[in-house]
């Protein structure tokens, strides 16, 4: 067993007792690749309950040592240990905490919140030590009350005086307890009255047993210390030794901290967007445009894309059309041999098909009432309801029977009624002029609207296939046949049934068979491909907000860089910066995302009230807001990470 020296013993014995132990510490900066030493191989002791003063002339490094003492600065030598423990070696997080639950600063210029009330500053310890809201206001009253200040817990510091700031600073210092106060020339902006109000307060803390640490060039202020220590060039010049008998600290261990609830980073964020209201609007409206594009452009799409679906599907999803000439080859009608009612006979008796109709379409001048205008006139066989899947407004359709006498009848479209005889009119009964051939009007069709390719499918008249033969185009083929498929799961097998008996009736395969599906296949990957596009202009928009948000963030943080230093200062850890701000710009882009979901829905109504095809969603609607959620999650990480990679003592001395 190693026996030490009295004078080592009781060195040891000294220092194992110092709250605060520094052995050779430095802190040198590099300004224009000259090295200055703020702080020069001190050595210091301090014990729990002192009341220090350290003084010396601007620039002797007293404010250096504060911030090295505070765990806002590091050291580029030498060893610290607080309270047993070595804290050079920790990182920002931990320095951090401890700063929080050790340590309360006091500043010659308060550092307050400007936009927060006395209450709420004096709260901003406790929040980032994680403790409920309820229990951090009473404690926060409480303090104020005791400094004088229970009628001013609303005030804003603007509405303080300089000797209120100070106090509500000082309240700020004790709220997680402040066992250490490290107070920076705490009477320095104040009168004298003021000054002596705030140094009786501190005495008062020594006396309750917190351990004061002053920082002043002022030697009567200094003199109001037990132990004055006097600084010169980054050294100690002289030192009154500790006072014989240090107050007895009346503080346990710290009391165990949570981290900062999410209702109150929420809460934080929110009051800094309330600041300057004008500029969060002006964010939010790049961000409400762009969801709202996303909302009404993808709506439109899928609106266009439902109305082309809906007209195929009307046509019929168990259809074959076959036409004369080889798929994918431009072919003269006397080029091939021409399609024949026969042939649709033919093919009606496969057991694979329901039914089959011809149609030969030839446009012609239509007259009544004096009226006449050019539309398409189709012969077909009276089947053709029941195969398209086209009812009846009124009347009835030709019989057999009409066809098989050569019947002079027609059944009108609603545009073509329209234009004849009025939107509102009765033409049954009535005769009409089919390129001078009377037909009496038997029939109107129920409104069909358009086709995928914009064609008006109710401008049209139909007229048996015989009659048209023998009087109006006179001829004895027809340009189309259309199955209809009995087994629709069947499709490929009928289709290829179909080609078969074609090729066999006709020696070659000079014919193409086309389904519907496939053609809803077509169309639909059209509109799909239209939709991506105006989506995808909508979403640009969106990235452009996004970029807003991200420049507005920046901004923000190079303006509020002292109030990040303060809430370093007082307990705010890296992360706690980077959710707060992250925070921030959530909440400008989910604001925006609601407001633009509104918005685009609006848009969607009213365009739909113009007659365009809208289709709502929840698939749009939630896309367009994860887009928003996400783009203030990716735009403001990087102004985030910029203020929570800030350096405390930096932050605490911009202007």
């Amino acid at each position: 067993m190693t026996v030490l020296p009295a004078a080592t013993a009781a060195a040891e014995q000294e220092s194992s007792a110092a709250l605060i132990s520094l052995r050779g510490v430095s802190r040198s900066f590099l300004r224009g690749g000259v090295e200055t030493r703020a702080v020069d191989g001190l050595d210091l002791e301090i014990r729990r309950g002192e009341f220090v003063a350290i003084m010396g002339p601007s620039g002797c490094g007293k404010t250096t040592l504060m911030n090295i003492l505070g765990l806002l600065d590091r050291p580029t030598g030498g060893s610290y240990r607080f309270d047993g423990e070595e804290v050079t070696g920790l990182d920002a997080e931990e320095r951090a905490a401890l700063r929080r639950d050790r340590f309360g600063f006091v500043f010659q210029q308060y550092n307050l919140l400007a936009n927060a009330t006395a209450l709420e500053n004096v709260e901003v310890p406790a929040i980032y030590a994680g403790r409920p809201a309820e229990e951090r206001r009473a404690r926060a009253a409480e303090l104020l009350a005791m400094l004088g200040l229970g009628e001013r817990l609303h005030h804003r510091p603007a509405q303080l005086s300089g000797g209120q700031q100070q106090r509500v600073s000082i309240a700020r210092a004790l709220m997680n307890g402040g066992e250490v106060i490290l107070a920076d020339e705490p009477t320095g902006a104040l009168d004298s009255a003021s000054g002596a109000e705030v140094m009786r307060l501190l005495r008062e803390l020594h006396a309750r047993g917190h351990t004061i640490i002053l920082i002043t060039h002022d030697r009567d202020v200094a003199s109001i210390a037990d132990r004055v220590i006097e600084m010169r060039d980054g050294r100690i010049l002289s030192d009154s030794g500790p006072a014989e008998r240090a107050a007895a600290a009346g503080f346990g261990p710290p009391r165990r901290a949570g981290r900062p609830r999410v209702g109150d980073i929420l809460l934080t964020a929110a009051r800094a967007l309330r600041v300057n209201l004008f500029r969060t609007a002006l964010t939010l409206l790049g961000i409400v445009i762009g969801v709202a594009s996303v909302v009404a452009m993808l709506s439109l799409g899928a609106g266009a894309r439902q109305r082309v679906v809906d007209q195929i599907t009307a046509m019929g999803p168990d259809l074959l059309v076959i036409r004369p000439g080889a798929r994918n080859v431009r072919t003269l009608w006397g080029s091939v041999p021409p399609l024949t009612d026969a042939d649709r006979i033919a093919i009606a008796a496969l057991p694979s098909i329901r039914d089959a109709i011809s149609e030969y379409p030839q446009n012609v001048t239509v007259r009544a009432r004096g009226n006449d205008v050019v539309t398409q006139s189709i012969a077909t066989t009276p089947n053709f309801p029941a195969v398209r899947n086209w009812p009846l407004r009124s009347g009835v359709f030709f019989t057999e029977e009409d066809d098989e006498r050569f019947a002079a009848v027609a059944v009108l479209g609603t545009t073509v009624v329209a234009n004849l005889f009025g939107p509102d009119s009765d033409p049954l009964g009535e005769w009409v002029l089919l390129n001078n051939v009377p037909f009496q009007v038997q029939g109107v069709l129920a409104p069909r609207g358009a086709t995928p390719s914009g064609m008006d499918q109710d401008d049209v008249v139909l007229i048996p296939l015989s009659t048209g033969r023998l009087r109006v185009h006179g001829q004895t083929f027809v340009r189309s046949i259309t199955a209809q498929i009995a087994d629709t799961s069947r499709m490929a097998e009928t289709e290829a049934e179909v080609e078969a008996l074609l090729q066999a009736r006709r020696g070659a395969a000079d014919f193409q068979v086309r389904n519907t599906a496939a053609i809803l296949a077509a169309a639909t990957a059209s509109q799909d491909t239209m939709t991506l596009l105006l989506g995808s202009i909508a979403l640009i928009s969106l990235l452009v907000g996004g970029i807003g948000v991200m420049n507005i963030m920046l901004v923000s943080v190079t303006e509020r860089t002292r109030e990040i230093g303060v809430r370093m200062a007082t307990g705010a850890r890296p992360r706690d910066i980077l959710l707060q701000f992250n925070a921030e710009a959530l909440a400008v882009c989910a604001v925006g995302g609601l407001v633009g979901v509104a918005a685009g829905i609006g848009a969607a109504y009213a365009l739909a009230a113009f007659g365009h095809a809208m289709l709502l969603s929840p698939g749009p609607v939630l896309l367009a807001f994860a887009c928003a959620f996400l783009t203030g999650l990716i735009f403001g990480h990087l102004p985030a990470r910029k203020a929570a990679g800030l350096d405390p003592v930096a932050a605490l001395a911009s202007e």
